[in-house]
């Protein structure tokens, strides 16, 4: 069945037939015999960027290679509850509205990013997660060209900022007893935010058992820092999926990036996500197919022009 174009871009989902009997059986089905929780997303926006990014052209030394920082976006909350504490930008889905618009429309609207790579890593649904009631988050990660954004507080904050992000972790814990394996890590996320010279930490239990056949993993935030809610949580697990797909096929580090970048710039994401160093000849044999040569160079920073290069989208967006 073909799905018809909307006004706004988007395709139509086809529309499912009732039968004459499902017909009969809504009339008489009550949707508030069951409790219903609100329906929330947040999102986890990432960007590479360099110190420079916030310092006026006059003030820059490009003679230096600039330090590049993983960072990862956080808006001021303006009310209650956590009022003053910092929250991964979200809110509350509206009436016919999925929680992918929902998550499309809070980040350009508390602050100003309308252009982002956007997907789900989780669902976050604790009885005691929120003190207003029972409300379910959908978590979202996004990525960022951090240089293209000024950023801008919305209505529900009173600012938006980027915090650099680093992660530790460190096992406190292992046991094995009646064919169950029980593993728990402590994560300790540092964020530091460079013009209000801003720093806190915030600490995550991560709790992983596993049996002779099957594995499942739990989360206890133990220090919120200055994070509202559980996001220091929903950032833990948005970090560890980012990194994860970049161990992989490392497609998703390509959306850190602007349409033109070097191949050092390329693998400083790359190094910034994973943690560690890479090898040049080995890194740039892995993304050899991912990228095209330009013809154009960059110049006036510390080094030598170099060769700009693109992504090749016929291999890039290929299945495997």
């Amino acid at each position: 069945m073909k799905s018809n174009p909307r006004d706004d871009g988007r395709r139509e989902m086809a529309k499912y037939a009732l039968s004459k009997q499902e017909k009969e059986f809504l009339k008489t089905y009550d949707i508030t015999a069951f409790d219903r929780p609100s329906v929330t997303t947040d999102v986890a926006a990432f960007a590479v960027m360099d110190e420079l990014a916030a310092q006026a052209p006059s003030d820059r030394n490009y003679r230096k290679d600039p330090v590049r920082e993983l960072q990862l976006l956080l808006a001021k909350r303006g009310g209650y509850p956590f009022k003053g504490k910092w929250a991964l930008p979200g809110g509350f889905s509206k009436k016919q509205e999925s929680t992918h618009e929902t998550a499309l429309r809070e980040l350009e609207e508390e602050t100003g990013v309308g252009d982002a790579y956007l997907r789900p890593f989780g669902v976050f649904g604790k009885p005691d997660r929120d003190p207003r009631g029972w409300i379910i988050s959908h978590g979202y990660l996004a990525l960022i060209d951090g240089g293209k954004y000024r950023l801008h507080a919305g209505a529900d904050a009173w600012e938006a900022a980027w915090f650099r992000l680093s992660v530790e972790c460190e096992e406190t814990s292992k046991k094995s007893k009646a064919g169950m394996t029980v593993v728990e890590r402590i994560y300790t996320l540092h964020f530091y935010q460079a013009e209000r010279d801003l720093k806190f930490d915030a600490k995550v239990r991560e709790s992983m058992r596993f049996s002779e056949l099957h594995g499942n993993m739990d989360y206890e935030v133990v220090d919120m820092g200055e994070l509202a809610f559980d996001h220091a949580e929903i950032i833990l697990n948005a970090w560890q999926c980012l990194r994860s797909e970049a161990e992989g096929s490392g497609k998703i580090v390509f959306d850190l990036m602007p349409e033109r970048f070097t191949l050092n710039a390329l693998q400083q994401a790359f190094e910034l996500v994973l943690g560690r160093k890479l090898l040049v000849a080995n890194f740039r044999r892995k993304i050899a197919p991912l990228v095209i040569e330009t013809e154009e160079e960059i110049t006036g920073v510390g080094h030598r022009p170099a060769k700009l290069y693109r992504r090749n989208l016929e291999e890039f967006f290929e299945r495997n």
